[in-house]
């Protein structure tokens, strides 16, 4: 049973409220259950222009009179109404201060109609019985960056359908998508926003009720039963989470009393002119109160993992989309939104106070400084940043035919710049697959065997550049069409060979990710990463190390379809390598060439570094090498002497003394021993250039990719 809001903790949480320092909101205003023998219904709600608030709905036949509320206090309408029922559906009536009456859906309504209805329905899951309690334990305190994150992108509508085209529940999806996400190998799943929203065709990013479980699906319980399920198969949920604007449709929160308390009362700065919504006045406090309890709200209730916070750019930045002259500057004249820039920080102090292992992620699309650092020391503090550079440069870069990417390699390495300035997410996303941008597939240029190397290229480089990753579902398909939001995922290519090779692909890749930590645990700095060729645009290649604890990997990247059977790398010390992954295995579409066996550096110089090998490389494809320097010699201790007193004299006149272990003195390196005649010598001139020669042979010696 709810807090009455006549008592005095509702008081104290109300005048909370106004000051925008209420998290829980949710548990005050809005529709609870009061009294369940009398079925008794209590109804808060924050209208604070207008003149006189009513619940009307079908239990009153929509009359404002039938069940007047009376005003609180802090612009709060509140009633207690007996003999109501979970479905039911409501709406507020206010008489706005022009004296006209006006219907609206409930901010805090916690269910909702199906559209085109637009009420909101009386919901109560709090008696739901969650099993996800030992994941829940395993995933209790801070959050580590330091672990595996591969997402997989889920817009709900469109992962799958009935064959007659209708949607299916929650359930349903459970029932498939859990076991699907667990064998292909994802950490996480992401959905796109599943709060209540009216047009399809905006995916869910224009919300009209941001505390609903969207009713295309089901019901509140039966969505907590989707991430239940997730949880219990040790999968992680993020929701697709929209804090920068909302739609102007009458019923949602639009001049809610009539006037515009949650957006922002200037158009210049309560209005998006490209996305034809309104923006949320930040500085207003019970509009932040409103927000950070929802955010809350889907994790504490629902046992969310974390959020992807939509187009945070649109919210930093006051002339966003904007023409000259068309916007409004802050109170020192510059373009930055203050108020919008304290509410994030807020938020993410918040929420990460009250659930330490919370992911919070940020969409920002710009060079804002110091997003993924804590509000302390200035930063905005989110967990993670999507980063839209390294996709563009690398989907551009991907797109061009191998023929001229000599010309811009700098899009390869150019993320590499800034790549631990942040910490960042590697996103693949629904953005890239849709409105005439082609499907991944679609973006690669070649026949039809080189289209399907290219993703695998391209998929390999994206889970072993620094950095989590994230795909849009349907990518493991290789559609050559755009993602249609109206219908299911082509699940029907699977009956095709190099889909079928795809999709097995991808489920290795993201094992062979989780279980290689050199790919994750220092992601976000220098200690992960080390390059060793970033200049070779004449053959559009790569190769880098990650480092981990325990485990170093060699990755090099062919972005051209010819392969070389004798391509030199350089390493930083003497050992070996192995093979031990290509995306050119003949089991996934792949040529076939691949390293077999140990290989062995040798002492010929190259890239500045002694230590070098060759080996092959397959023609758009990436390779992964295991990577085991050979043990560090251990230093030669001096015999111990024993000199007699004039001994003594003459060794402490004519040689250096002895060194004093014990003290942490150093004894002297011990002389290298002779290396036997030819092995280990410094190249000369003449080898040197015979070496460089065979690394810059023609194409014609290079292995053609066999479309067969």
């Amino acid at each position: 049973m709810d807090i009455q809001f006549q008592s005095p903790v509702f008081a104290e949480k109300s005048a909370l409220f106004t000051k925008g320092l209420l998290y829980d909101a949710y548990r005050y205003l809005g529709a609870h259950p009061l009294d369940a023998e009398k079925s008794q219904w209590q109804f808060v709600v924050w209208a604070p222009h207008a003149q006189k608030a009513a619940v009307v709905g079908e239990f009153n036949v929509w009359d404002y009179e039938a069940n007047p509320m009376q005003p609180i206090g802090e612009g709060l309408f509140a009633a207690v109404i007996d003999h109501l029922a979970p479905g039911e559906c409501y709406k507020y009536a206010f008489l706005t201060p022009e004296g006209k009456w006006i219907y609206k859906a409930d901010p805090y309504g916690q269910a909702a109609q199906l559209r085109p209805a637009t009420a909101s329905c009386l919901a109560d899951a709090s008696g739901y019985a969650w099993g996800d309690a030992d994941y829940l334990a395993a995933h209790a305190g801070q959050h580590q960056r330091s672990a595996p994150m591969s997402i997989y992108e889920v817009h709900l509508s469109s992962w799958r359908q009935h064959e007659d085209g209708s949607l299916m529940t929650y359930r349903e999806i459970a029932a498939q998508l859990v076991d699907y996400v667990q064998e292909m190998g994802f950490t996480h799943v992401e959905f796109l926003p599943v709060m209540e929203y009216p047009l399809d065709d905006s995916w869910g990013y224009q919300v009209t009720g941001f505390f609903s479980v969207n009713s295309r699906y089901g019901q509140p319980e039966d969505f907590k039963y989707l991430v239940d399920q997730l949880h219990q198969a040790g999968i992680g949920v993020i929701l697709d989470w929209v804090p920068a604007h909302f739609c102007k449709d009458d019923p949602g929160l639009r001049r809610f009393d009539g006037t515009p308390i949650y957006e922002h009362p200037n158009p210049l700065r309560g209005e998006h002119p490209e996305w034809g919504t309104c923006i949320f006045d930040y500085g207003r406090p019970q509009v932040r109160s409103f927000l950070i309890s929802n955010a809350v709200y889907w994790m504490n209730e629902f046992h969310i993992d974390g959020l992807r916070v939509d187009a945070v750019s649109s919210m930093l930045y006051l002339d966003y989309a904007r023409e000259a002259g068309h916007w409004l500057p802050n109170q020192y004249g510059g373009r930055e939104n203050i108020e919008a820039i304290a509410f994030l920080r807020q938020l993410n102090d918040t929420v990460h106070a009250q659930k330490p292992s919370a992911i919070m992620i940020a969409e920002e699309a710009t060079a804002w400084a110091m997003v993924t650092k804590p509000p302390y020391i200035g930063g905005l503090g989110f967990d993670y940043k999507w980063n839209m550079g390294w996709m563009n440069d690398t989907l551009n870069f991907m797109s061009m035919d191998s023929v001229y990417r000599k010309y811009h390699h700098d899009k390869l390495t150019f993320s590499l710049m800034y790549a631990f300035s942040e910490n960042f997410i590697l996103p693949l996303d629904h953005d890239e697959v849709v409105h005439g941008k082609k499907s991944l597939l679609g973006k690669m240029p070649g026949d039809y065997w080189q289209q399907f190397a290219s993703l695998r290229l391209l998929l390999g480089y994206t889970f072993t550049h620094p950095g989590k990753k994230l795909l849009f579902m349907g990518t493991e398909l290789a559609p050559f069409i755009e993602w249609r939001f109206y219908e299911g995922l082509e699940w029907h290519l699977l009956q095709y060979e190099m889909h079928r090779h795809m999709q097995g692909y991808v489920a290795a890749l993201n094992h062979f990710y989780v279980e290689h930590a050199a790919l994750w645990e220092e992601d976000f700095s220098w200690e992960g990463f080390m390059w060793l060729g970033a200049n070779d645009s004449m053959h559009s290649i790569i190769s880098f190390l990650r480092k981990g604890r325990a485990e170093q990997l060699v990755v090099i990247c062919n972005f051209t379809p010819v392969a070389w059977e004798d391509y030199r790398i350089n390493l930083p010390k003497p050992g070996t390598v192995e093979e031990i992954f290509s995306s050119d295995q003949p089991g996934w579409g792949g040529s076939g060439v691949t390293n077999t066996g140990l290989l062995h550096t040798q002492e010929v110089l190259w890239n500045d570094s002694p230590y070098s090998l060759q080996l092959r490389v397959p023609p758009l494809g990436v390779s992964i090498l295991r990577y085991t320097p050979d043990p560090e010699p251990k230093p030669k201790r001096a015999p111990a002497r024993k000199n007699s007193g004039a001994g003594k004299k003459a060794a402490k006149k004519n040689t250096a003394p002895d060194l004093d272990i014990a003290k942490g003195e150093r004894e002297p390196a011990a002389s290298p021993a002779k290396p036997a005649a030819n092995i280990g010598k410094k190249p000369t001139a003449k080898g040197r250039k015979r070496a460089v020669s065979s690394q810059k042979k023609d194409d014609k010696t290079g292995i053609k990719a066999d479309p067969s």
